[in-house]
């Protein structure tokens, strides 16, 4: 007997409560189609990093959202097949006392893109309008400068020549509290659940209301925010990918396949030194064997 055939001979069946984008329940797509699709996608961002050097391009891309909504697997899955040398990843902890005293934009302004880079923001100078603004750590001053003054930076950002990307990850509350128990019931993912993310916990409505009223002053034409619906991770990293790529005109410019010569004829006067003078990790896998 299997074990949801057990479950209803028990009465013991559990409920599931689907994720929900707001229009009905969402169906996971299949890992058969997302693997797939995920290596096709990844193919042209490795284009698409071609294009961004050869045209000296600067791209930054933003990325915010709920704890626990998904940005670090999405952000994995766009820097997965990219040449490191080109894409730099930027998640700066809290501010030092020396950068509490500096104008609030430049410990970020120093990591924007060079030409020919691509900067990804795993969270930015949103901070001041989240997490900040809720929890107390900046002033209404503060905050309010920061509303009325992030759109010109953002702005001047545009004209410069930056491509400015901002995405907003969402993942509603039934799913948050799914995810936030797993990281709790698993030792190698506490660390994921920080002190700030069990506080966002009891004020849900606090950063909705933050989040809606930094949306309202910072959606502006020439950096719009993009929402992603984050329930389902797959479609998460999918949508995101993909969009980002119909945000560009890029051409196909990779280099051809290489044709490698063959390997010029050892040196027979030289002597390789025996392998006993190096230290050997020993295979701690030499007994064992594949199972069916």
């Amino acid at each position: 007997m299997s074990k949801k055939d057990k479950a209803k001979k028990t009465g013991k069946v559990k409920v599931v409560t689907p994720p929900t984008n707001g229009l009905g329940p969402i169906q996971k797509l299949p890992r058969d189609f997302y693997e797939k699709e995920l290596v096709r996608l990844q193919f042209e961002l490795v284009r698409w990093q071609y294009w961004v050097k050869e045209r000296g391009e600067r791209v930054c891309l933003i990325f915010e959202g709920r704890d626990a909504a998904g940005k670090g697997g999405t952000i994995k899955r766009m820097v997965e097949p990219l040449n490191p040398r080109g894409v730099r990843l930027v998640a700066l902890s809290k501010p030092s006392d020396v950068e509490r005293t500096q104008w609030y934009f430049q410990r970020y302004a120093a990591h924007l893109p060079a030409a020919g880079e691509i900067v990804i923001f795993d969270r930015s100078w949103y901070n001041r309008a989240g997490v900040e603004h809720v929890m107390g750590f900046c002033t209404d001053d503060e905050y309010w400068e920061f509303m009325h003054s992030c759109p010109e930076f953002e702005r001047m950002l545009v004209r410069a020549g930056i491509h400015l990307i901002k995405y907003w990850l969402s993942v509603g509350d039934a799913e948050q509290e799914k995810r936030f128990q797993g990281r709790a019931g698993n030792p190698a993912k506490m660390w994921k659940l920080s002190p700030m993310d069990l506080v966002s916990r009891d004020r849900w409505v606090e950063y909705s209301r933050a989040k809606d009223t930094m949306m309202e002053y910072t959606d502006i034409p020439e950096a719009r925010w993009y929402q992603i619906d984050a329930d389902d991770k797959r479609r998460a990293h999918l949508n995101c990918i993909r969009h980002l790529l119909s945000q560009f005109s890029y051409e196909d410019v990779m280099p051809a396949p290489l044709q490698l010569k063959p390997r010029p004829p050892a040196d027979e006067a030289y002597v390789r030194p025996p392998r006993e003078a190096h230290v050997i990790v020993p295979d701690m896998y030499a007994d064992y064997s594949q199972k069916d």
